[in-house]
């Protein structure tokens, strides 16, 4: 149920981020929006889960191009 729900959450985050780099036309908000909402189906691990999500937010705070 756990993977589920984070599943849901970091695919909704993955969205916004979409969204905003497709918008501004950023690709790094893009990519990683994109691997917000793919990542899910091929990550079983909760902690897991949680860790890449967690980078992959962080990513465009850091990377600006």
């Amino acid at each position: 149920m756990a993977t589920l729900l984070w599943g849901v959450l970091f695919g909704s985050i993955g969205m916004g981020f979409f969204a905003y780099g497709k918008r501004q036309s950023a690709p790094i908000p893009l990519a990683c929006g994109i691997a917000l909402m793919v990542f899910p189906y091929f990550v079983s691990s909760n902690w897991a889960m949680v860790l890449i999500g967690a980078a992959l937010m962080v990513v465009p705070y850091f990377v600006r191009l």
